[in-house]
């Protein structure tokens, strides 16, 4: 097992796969499928963005995604590197507790909902790709014996008697210009578990049953293909699975479209001549980290409604240059610019600073202008070193241009993290995020404190 975290460590792996894996890597960039989770210029790039290939060393880095790669029975697992700790190399244990953080972040995700029923994560559920798959699987399979979703689809059939309305162009041309004019040609709505979200579901079941090494994960995927056994084998893409929606009765299948438009958006299979195979499952985390805060507040925060990427504001009056700050938040009459960024920040005494860097002011000078506001918070991650500091810098800008006008940015570090979470806490918890109910206490006042208090 390799351990690497973003930007971070460095690790040698077998010269004889080295190529390979980059070239492969290469190859499952350029047939990911589009997703919002990445912006316009990596969407168009051609070579990879998930690790770093130091030919001189053969040795590998990591870029900004966390996730999991298999490859050549190798498990290479990319981690945050605000849990990056050079002192130690990261145990099994270790990497449990990270990913059940970053399971934590996802659960607040816009573009995912948890199941947070009573289970618990066994020793061989470690991975982190292994514990998405084990949540899937048993939600799923669950839900299906239960009740499989079926709806109405238009179906083309020959029948004896008039069903629906006649296909006459196909009856005249097929039919009755054969003197098979008993046969009826009938189009009619019928109410069928073959449809499109089904077939989605086995889809991903099929492609998750070939990547899982639990034991447990592939009994509960074989179960779900043999539930949608009748449903046909379809391709069907992550931006198809997410328009299909479902009327209040069948909202519970929310949360199993979610996670295949989730495993769909960020897996990738690939076989070559069935000798070599790679499967990989990223995330970019500065979008984890957003999207997370922007949860975190909708859900916890009383009193604070967050709109997030507010597309229609531009900086220029040809609107040529867009503005997207991360979250604009209404407290009251109160309205603040958020911008996350996912970055390592130090309360370095020494520095004045304290690590915020001149691009990220410009930025929040100029959302400050066009949206009007004179209130900006930067929200950064508590690293697993930070000290107990939640406000980091206090920055005080004169509006030369407007008469009395000042603008305010105050950066803070935000607990995300818990030291205390431990892998035989994890194993005995009965609910996934019972050990988790501290932390977000803590994350609870830190935010109500900067957006309702100050």
């Amino acid at each position: 097992m390799i351990n690497l975290f973003e930007y971070q460590n460095k690790v040698a792996f077998p010269e004889e796969h080295f190529e390979n894996l980059e070239v492969f890597l290469d190859d499952i960039w350029n047939k990911r499928e589009k997703s919002n989770y990445y912006n316009e210029d990596e969407n168009r790039e051609e070579v990879q963005h998930f690790l770093q290939f130091l030919h001189k060393t053969n040795q590998l880095k990591s870029n900004k995604y966390v996730g999991v790669i298999h490859f050549e029975n190798q498990t290479i697992n990319l981690l945050p590197k605000i849990f990056y700790d050079v002192s130690k190399e990261a145990s099994e244990e270790d990497v449990k507790v990270i990913n059940t953080h970053v399971l934590w972040w996802l659960s607040y995700c816009r573009k995912l909902k948890f199941p947070n029923y009573q289970t618990g994560l066994g020793n061989e559920q470690a991975d982190f790709f292994e514990i998405l798959i084990y949540l899937f699987s048993k939600y799923t399979k669950e839900l299906l014996s239960s009740s499989i979703y079926q709806k109405y689809v238009e179906v083309e059939s020959e029948l004896s008697f008039v069903k629906g309305r006649i296909d006459f162009n196909n009856y005249i041309n097929n039919n009755l210009s054969r003197g098979r004019n008993h046969k009826v040609s009938c189009v009619f709505d019928s109410f069928e578990m073959d449809n499109n979200f089904n077939q989605c579901i086995k889809q991903v079941a099929k492609l998750l049953v070939s990547a899982t090494k639990d034991s447990q994960n592939k009994r509960n995927l074989y179960d779900i293909l043999f539930l949608l056994d009748e449903v046909s084998d379809a391709t069907i893409t992550a931006e198809e699975c997410k328009r299909i929606l479902f009327n209040p009765m069948f909202a519970s299948f929310d949360t199993v479209r979610d996670y295949c438009v989730l495993f769909l958006e960020n897996s990738i299979s690939f076989n070559y001549k069935n000798s070599l195979k790679l499967f990989a499952f990223l995330l970019p985390m500065e979008y984890v980290f957003e999207d997370f805060i922007f949860g975190f507040i909708d859900r916890e925060i009383d009193g604070v409604k967050p709109y997030g990427q507010v597309k229609d504001t531009f900086l220029d009056s040809e609107k040529k240059f867009n503005l997207r700050p991360d979250l604009v938040l209404k407290a009251g009459e109160n309205k603040f610019i958020a911008d996350t960024k996912y970055k390592m920040v130090y309360a370095d005494e020494n520095d004045p600073k304290k690590g915020i860097s001149q691009n990220d002011l410009y930025q929040m000078v100029a959302y400050a202008i066009r949206f009007n506001t004179t209130d900006i918070k930067l929200f950064y991650p508590k690293t697993i070193h930070s000290n107990g500091l939640t406000k980091v810098n206090s920055i005080h800008i004169e509006d030369a241009l407007a008469t009395d006008k000042s603008i305010q940015i105050e950066a803070y570090q935000l607990s995300i993290i818990d030291k205390n979470i431990s892998s035989e806490s994890l194993t005995e918890c009965k609910i996934l995020f019972d050990n988790f109910e501290d932390l977000k206490l803590k994350l609870k006042d830190e935010l109500t404190d900067i957006l309702l208090n100050n």
